[in-house]
Order: structure tokens, then C-alpha cells, then sequence
């Protein structure tokens, strides 16, 4: 199994910043000491390009991006100071993901190690979101015509409120948001599949949930790509995510995702968007337990070929 990487490109934060930028490294050496080390390659993310972004965001802002001239507005509405090695870091991002949505076409499934950020939309960034890399990386199979139709399934925490402003009104993309309702972005987008769910939901209720949103999904949409954003902040722990899943639910919670790729011979791509709990090393855990069962799934599905036509593995 191939994963993408872009911890290297680690920007600067303030002391003190609540961004737990750490995850990404610690994330890497545990795959790195794990057993499956052995069967996996590890790839450093390329840097998503102008034109890439632009599939996604408009010319102005990403110009804007780059040369440092968003307002101080914008940089707060981000949470992260501007500078030369954030930009860099969030092309890096974005990049992981287009080579593991690519990746996945070939081989099933493919991990960026670091991405999910949903928050970001066409004009802006927001919620530590500068480029949205899961649209980027959809619309770029969509531009090489690997695809035509793909899902966004997004299972962090907080809505999706940038990939659906980008999607809306595109027949070719679903988006499909589970997250806490009262929960950052206060104001919501319009997802193609919106539930938001109650303070304090636990693993029961959420997996019911789940499963029913995978089943609307099958009577609404036909995809022939995933692109799964498996965000580690509906963690009980979570400082920032307001809902109760304990790291055990959150493996349930990715198996059905996997499964349900699985029956339907789809590709999938994975990001690990969120998390903040307290402890790094929770986050690490939830982040490394995603990993391990998508290598599960990757030697489940490559024993059979993979086709984006969906005949089967």
C-alpha cells in the first residue's frame, strides 16, 4: 500500500498554537515501526500546482495565497499565520492528495497522512483550511477523465462546509457530511447529504447513523471513486469535536467504510482531516488504527483487480 507524506513541510506556529502539528511526524515514524512497514511504501507528497487548485478554488485566491496578500481577516479566519513554509505545506497537502486518489485508481486504496481540509471553499480558507484537497483530488481524476462520478464522504467531526460551497450544484460530486450540529462552521453549506448529529453522540447512535447514510447514498448516487475524510476528532476526548466515540467506535466506523467500498468494488482515497484531543498520541492512535484497516482492506482487495467501472475486485 502506497501513503503520501508532507510532514516535512512543517509550518511555523506560534507557542501555544492549539494545531497539533506534531500528529503528522508521530503519525509517520508509527506506520514506519509497525509490521505492515514491510508491505507499504512511503512517498513524499509532490506540491499541487497552480492549475491543480485552481480545479477547486478561483485564480484570484490562490494568487492571493501565494504571494501573501490575504487580509488579516483571512489569516485569522484560517488560524494560521501566512508565510512562504505554510503555502508550501498546503500545496504539499493538497498534492498527497491527488497522488493518493490516483494511486488508488491503480491499486484501491491510498492513504495522504495528512489532508481533510474540508473548510476550505472556491474564495477562502478557513478552520486551519487553506486548499480544499479533497476536491482537488476529485477533480483532477475528473480532468484526466479517470472518473465521472465520485463521493465525498466526510465523517469529521466538524461539516464539510467547503467542499460542499465548491460541489454545490455539480451532479458529479456527492457530498456527504456527518458532524455535530452545533459545532463549528456555525453556518452551515449545503452538503448533497447533511446529518448533524446531537452533543455527545456515542458509538451506537453513530454507526446507526452511519449506516443509514451509506444506504441513501446507494439510492442516490452511483460513484466510481471515494474520497473518505476519516477524521479523528469525534474522539470522546476531543477538545474541539463535542461527540463521545470511543477509539474502538471510530475502528467500526472505518471498517464499514471499507466494507462498503469493498461490496461496491470502489476506489478509495483517504485523509485523516481532524484532531485535538488533549493527549497527541490519541490522535495518533485513531490516525494509525484508520491506517491499519485500510492495509487490511488494501490485501483484501488487490487479491482481485481493481475497476473504477465497479465490476468487481
Amino acid at each position: 500500500m502506497i501513503l503520501y507524506y508532507s510532514d516535512t513541510f512543517e509550518l511555523p506556529l506560534p507557542a501555544g498554537h492549539r494545531f497539533p502539528m506534531s500528529k503528522y511526524r508521530l503519525l509517520r515514524d508509527r506506520v514506519v515501526a509497525s509490521e505492515m512497514a514491510q508491505n507499504c511504501q512511503l512517498h513524499l507528497a509532490p506540491a499541487a500546482s497552480d492549475q491543480e487548485l485552481m480545479l477547486a478554488h478561483c485564480p484570484t485566491y490562490v494568487e492571493r495565497v501565494q504571494c501573501g496578500e490575504l487580509s488579516d481577516l483571512e489569516i485569522r479566519r484560517i488560524g494560521f499565520p501566512w508565510s512562504e513554509k505554510m503555502v508550501e505545506r498546503s500545496r504539499r497537502s493538497s498534492g498527497a492528495s491527488i497522488a493518493a486518489a490516483l494511486t488508488a485508481i491503480d491499486s484501491c486504496i491510498s492513504v495522504n497522512m495528512a489532508g481533510g481540509t474540508h473548510h476550505a471553499s472556491t474564495h477562502a480558507g478557513g478552520g486551519y483550511c487553506v486548499f480544499n484537497d479533497a476536491c482537488v483530488a476529485v477533480r483532477s481524476l475528473q480532468k484526466r477523465d479517470l472518473i465521472e462520478r465520485a463521493l465525498i464522504l466526510d465523517l469529521d467531526v466538524h461539516q464539510g462546509n467547503g467542499s460542499a460551497e465548491i460541489c454545490f450544484g455539480d451532479p458529479t460530486i456527492f457530498t456527504c457530511s456527518l458532524h455535530c450540529d452545533k459545532n463549528y462552521p456555525f453556518l452551515k453549506a449545503r452538503s448533497d447529504l447533511d446529518i448533524g448529529l446531537p452533543e455527545g453522540v456515542g458509538d451506537e447512535e453513530y454507526l446507526k447513523v452511519l449506516d443509514s447514510a451509506l444506504q441513501s447514498i446507494e439510492r442516490d448516487f452511483e460513484p466510481q471513486f471515494v474520497f473518505y475524510l476519516a477524521g479523528a476528532d469525534p474522539y470522546l476526548g476531543d477538545r474541539l469535536g463535542k461527540m463521545r466515540l470511543t477509539k474502538h467506535g471510530l475502528a467500526l466506523r472505518d471498517q464499514r467504510v471499507f466494507d462498503w467500498c469493498h461490496a461496491k468494488s470502489l476506489p478509495v482515497a483517504i485523509a485523516m482531516a481532524g484532531g485535538y484531543a488533549p493527549n497527541v498520541e490519541d490522535v495518533v492512535d485513531i490516525h494509525f488504527q484508520t491506517i491499519s484497516l485500510a492495509y487490511n482492506h488494501f490485501l483484501r482487495a488487490t487479491k482481485k483487480s481493481c475497476s473504477v467501472e465497479g465490476q468487481g475486485w
